[in-house]
């Protein structure tokens, strides 16, 4: 195990509604969402002295402090590669609280991702300057790989080919997802479950992609409190014990086009993050009972599976066929809903669920939930944790 397995703990998570228009702005989403898991973790913002969120915030960490009321920061970080971040605010947080570098660290991301800046879209400001992120994008921009969903079909293509996975195999994902989503009153799908007919029957975005195969798009924020384990134990709520903790970035790495490795149907990064997460916490896929998985894409969340050592590699569409991802399956994924039922929030939205199945107070519980391991955002340089009770 790492000297950080154990050490610190989420001891407190808040969030906003998710909607399509919040009608506020995106400082007053993260303050929101902040207050509340402060006031969720038994804490008050004269207590927080350390601040990680991800580099594509647009709230600066000396204004949410303002906007909180917290007297001084002693430390403050930001993790690049969007969605891949999520997992990795914890994981910083943790090793400053475990280090001694802070005490109280509050992790946030709040957007207003449907009715202001679209990530769906294309950028404008990916093809342009002369920064290393453009010259990447130089090799995939003039064929049309302009958007997340582009990109993506060109490896679930590739990886249907090779191991003969079909279209209904990626919709089972997304009708699991929204039937989770259905029985969570803060879903926005709340009450809307899909049919595998239903996905079938959805117009394609960017073959073999359709629309319900993509994660939705989201107003709203979430935040988490993480302090020393030890500190965690006398706060009002039970701690998610922070178990293991990591980041990965493999070979020839690029941002959701890594079409240049040997393999062009694998997420290595991914299989780097679990490797770290099952050494540091001393466990093993079998050890652990739900999995809550970044779902941006139906395609990644079979391909997480296999990565994460849950099955072998090509075999997650029979987990997935079986309902083996369902609530009363061998291996639940995202009782909540996820981010094709629940909410876009980059993955944090994840780490809550996360921590409320530790607790015991998820909408859609399931029994004896000792360790829970969560993923951020795949394509790109990710991270993940191995949360426990």
């Amino acid at each position: 195990m790492s000297t950080l397995s154990g050490a610190a703990a989420i001891a407190g998570i808040g969030a906003t509604e998710f909607s399509k228009d919040s009608g506020r702005s995106e400082l007053q989403l993260a303050a929101e969402a902040a207050r509340a898991a402060l006031a969720d973790a038994g804490l008050s913002p004269a207590d927080v002295d350390g601040m990680v969120t991800f580099s594509m915030d647009a709230n600066a960490e000396v204004a949410v402090a303002r906007e909180l009321g917290v007297p001084e920061l002693r430390y403050f970080g930001r993790i690049p590669y969007g969605g891949g971040a999520a997992c990795a605010t914890v994981q910083h947080a943790a090793m400053a609280v475990a280090t001694g570098v802070a005490d109280v660290v509050v992790c946030y991301r709040a957007f207003n991702e449907r009715s202001g800046s679209r990530f769906g879209q294309a950028q404008a400001f990916t093809g342009g300057g002369t920064t290393s992120s453009a010259i990447d994008n130089a090799w995939t921009l003039p064929v049309g790989l302009s958007t997340p969903a582009a990109m993506v079909a060109m490896f679930a293509r590739r990886y249907m080919h090779e191991y003969g996975a079909s279209s209904e195999d990626f919709g089972r994902v997304a009708v699991a997802m929204r039937r989770h989503a259905a029985t969570n009153p803060n879903a926005w799908f709340h009450g809307r479950p899909i049919t595998l007919e239903q996905h079938q029957a959805s117009r394609w975005i960017v073959e073999p992609l359709h629309l319900l195969d993509c994660c939705q798009e989201s107003d709203g924020a979430v935040a988490l409190v993480v302090t020393t384990a030890d500190r965690a134990k006398d706060l009002p709520n039970r701690p998610a014990v922070i178990a293991a903790a990591a980041q990965g970035s493999a070979r020839d790495q690029f941002t959701m086009t890594s079409y240049y490795r040997d393999d062009l149907a694998a997420l290595p990064e991914m299989g780097l993050v679990a490797d770290q997460l099952w050494r540091q916490a001393g466990l093993r896929p079998a050890d652990v009972r739900l999995a809550v998985l970044y779902d941006h894409f139906t395609p990644f969340v079979l391909v997480q599976l296999e990565e994460l050592g849950f099955c072998p590699r090509g075999e997650a569409r029979h987990l997935v066929a079986d309902g083996g991802i369902e609530l009363d399956g061998t291996l639940p994924v995202n009782p909540h809903g996820g981010q094709l039922g629940e909410a876009y929030i980059h993955g944090m939205n994840g780490i809550a669920e996360a921590v409320r199945q530790l607790r015991g107070t998820s909408v859609n519980q399931l029994t004896g939930v000792e360790h829970v391991i969560v993923t951020a955002g795949t394509g790109v340089p990710t991270s993940g944790l191995i949360l426990s009770s």
